[in-house]
């Protein structure tokens, strides 16, 4: 009896794996793929109005562009671990305006799709919730072989409207402006990631906050002394 019953749980647990597995793949396929073309030609409503993404005071004396692609190793580490500080010592405190802008490699299969799901949830006011989403995330849909499914699960996670981001994806809208913001990236010089744009000088990476913070220092005009 006992081998039985184990023989009856073991059929049980195929069937709600079958069950969960068609019920998964038929919402998939009901959903549909999202797919982010690269190489697209650029209108002018691509760049219409939109510069990048922007955290920070508009009056702060230092803006610093952020090249990255969501699928590179660094820019995760960077993003996760010297971004918060960054964030903290420089942009909170009306230092730094800090602009971010796609550069999605050729070697990175799924650098665009994380892309445009952040520029879905932009629509949404939403940005930079998805965008640290995605690369806390990285070393898990990194691996997948097609992660929108997880991007999706990020945004409803953060709150998104899911219809109003589904339709967002499968429109694949912005792949226009990821094209503009990575033709942008090679006609300033970069050719990797991340990499970083302050005052009309790139640097190929940031040794620590702190060193970020001594360069703005030294760009940041001097306040004259009260007489």
């Amino acid at each position: 009896m006992a081998g039985t019953s184990s023989l009856n749980r073991f059929y049980l647990i195929l069937l709600v794996v079958a069950v969960a597995g068609g019920g998964l793949l038929f919402w998939q396929v009901r959903r549909g793929v999202p797919s982010i073309p690269a190489n697209v030609t650029v209108t002018a409503a691509d760049t219409a109005g939109f510069q990048g993404y922007f955290l920070g005071n508009p009056d702060a004396p230092v803006v610093i562009t952020e090249y990255a692609d969501y699928q590179c190793p660094g820019c995760q580490t960077f993003d996760m671990v010297q971004f918060p500080d960054i964030v903290r010592q420089l942009v909170e405190t009306g230092k730094v305006r800090w602009r971010y802008r796609d550069f999605p490699l050729n070697s990175h299969a799924f650098s665009r799709l994380a892309a445009h799901s952040a520029a879905c949830a932009d629509d949404q006011g939403r940005y930079w919730e998805q965008h640290a989403s995605i690369y806390q995330g990285q070393s898990n849909w990194a691996r997948e072989t097609e992660p929108s499914g997880t991007f999706r699960g990020y945004a409803e996670r953060i709150g998104l409207d899911l219809k109003v981001y589904d339709e967002c994806m499968m429109s694949a809208k912005y792949a226009g402006r990821i094209q503009a913001s990575y033709d942008e990236g090679v006609r300033v010089g970069v050719n990797g990631t991340p990499t970083f744009l302050i005052g009309d000088r790139l640097y190929g990476g940031l040794s620590n906050s702190d060193a970020l913070k001594a360069l703005v220092d030294s760009l940041t005009p001097a306040t004259p002394a009260t007489p």
